[in-house]
């Protein structure tokens, strides 16, 4: 059968994307607030949650099985049903003693499966169109896995804070996962229909086990034998180090009591705030980002952005010292940030995507990945200690000093004068 034409693509690749960020967002984020709604301390959320960014760190390890076994269209149904259990799994979990425990194990089942989907869910959408549908697909595939974003971080946990209200805290989650598990199980439906079937989707024959082995230690192997490599890696784990650790504490702030240095602010209010006019502003700051650096080139750009990226952080310095009570002042600076977040996150992208060039360009570029959740998950790991260690105040300004190592490693970069800007060689993923 040939490949989908462009206008079937959009039968399966919204969706297709939209499923792929739930579950990310599900684990990455409103596992977070879930667990601060129902006790936990900053430290053991921070810790937990931080863990689970480990999948997405070692699937370069396993996505050559993905391509030696089975099709990626298998892969793709199988993990939404298995993502699917896992969310139906944590709903089930959360009465049960000890809670922490049982769900954490369901979403670690998560996590695995999301990113395995993840690999299986690029490889197909480059098996199942051509290159210039591909091209037409790629703002479509963003926006979609943004919109997930908004879903999950905002109006499932506005549904969570509305529902609280009326039946309590640990029944109000419990119906927004099985919400989630049956909306993974109707997609997996959805596309056992609407995927195509396309002729070179299959596992590959023509290697056996040991030349695979090879060919994933040659990409390694070459991936650390580049020019630059000590700072190429370095940049990659010490960017994000401020913001590693004020994602995962951002939420619990905006939910904290005031006399703890919080803002008590309301499940549905930080859904609202963080989820949605949140995600709005890092979605069009990333827009930003990629247009002008097709204007000029990425090191036209490469200080401003990280600015825009680190600066912000000022926000919570600011809110966690005045503690303003007007909604119109906490959502502006939550904007600020994010907007500043989306936009010199888009110079991250970039960098991995040129160093990635090169003959194993797709391994290289998982691997440069893999290294991007590394440097999420050890700072954030111990962030819910610091915070409990310094108070909010204090933990803020903390993050804003992080932001230093990643500014001393920009001079040092080697990126060509024109990657990036339009016609001059880069082409976006």
């Amino acid at each position: 059968m040939e490949n989908t034409k462009q206008g079937n693509g959009w039968r399966w690749i919204p969706s297709l994307y939209f499923v792929q960020g739930l579950p990310y967002v599900m684990v990455m984020t409103v596992s977070v607030i879930m667990y601060k709604r129902l006790g936990l301390s900053n430290t053991d959320i921070a810790l937990y949650t931080s863990w689970l960014y480990l999948p997405w760190f070692i699937k370069p390890a396993w996505s050559p099985f993905v391509d030696l076994l089975r099709t990626k269209r298998w892969w793709i149904l199988v993990m939404q049903l298995v993502m699917g259990g896992g969310l139906a799994g944590v709903a089930l979990s959360i009465p049960v003693d000890p809670f922490v425990r049982y769900t954490l194990a369901f979403f670690w089942l998560l996590a695995f499966s999301s990113a395995t989907h993840d690999i299986a869910a690029d490889g197909f959408y480059m098996l199942g169109l051509k290159e210039d549908e591909q091209a037409f697909f790629v703002g479509i595939r963003s926006t979609f896995y943004r919109l997930a974003m908004m879903t999950g971080q905002g109006l499932l946990v506005m549904l969570a804070g509305w529902l609280e209200q009326r039946m309590g805290i640990a029944r109000a989650w419990q119906i927004t996962f099985v919400a989630m598990a049956l909306l993974l199980v109707v997609a997996a439906l959805w596309h056992s229909w609407s995927l195509p079937r396309p002729q070179n989707d299959g596992a590959t024959e023509a290697q056996t086990g040991a030349e695979l082995w090879r060919g994933v230690g040659a990409s390694l192997g070459s991936f650390f034998a580049k020019p630059g490599m000590k700072v190429a890696v370095a940049f990659m784990l010490l960017y994000r180090l401020g913001e590693a650790q004020l994602v995962k504490l951002a939420a619990p702030f905006l939910l904290d009591a005031r006399e703890v240095g919080g803002l008590a602010l309301s499940t549905e209010t930080v859904g609202l705030l963080y989820g949605t006019i949140g995600v709005v502003a890092l979605t069009l700051g990333g827009i930003l980002g990629g247009w002008l650096i097709t204007r000029k080139c990425l090191r036209y750009w490469l200080w401003p952005m990280a600015l825009a990226m680190n600066l912000p952080n000022l926000a919570y310095v600011v809110l966690a010292w005045w503690q303003p009570e007007g909604m119109s002042m906490v959502a502006a600076l939550i904007a600020l940030e994010q907007l500043g977040y989306g936009f010199g996150f888009t110079a991250y992208v970039l960098f991995l995507i040129h160093y990635a060039d090169g003959p194993y360009k797709t391994a290289h570029y998982a691997i440069g990945t893999g290294l991007m959740a590394l440097g999420m998950m050890l700072p954030g790991m111990a962030s819910g200690w610091l915070q409990d260690l310094l108070g909010y105040r204090f933990f803020f300004i903390w993050v804003v000093l992080c932001t230093l190592p990643g500014f001393a490693l920009l001079p040092q970069l080697k990126i060509p004068a024109h990657f990036g800007r339009k016609n001059q060689g880069f082409t976006k993923n």
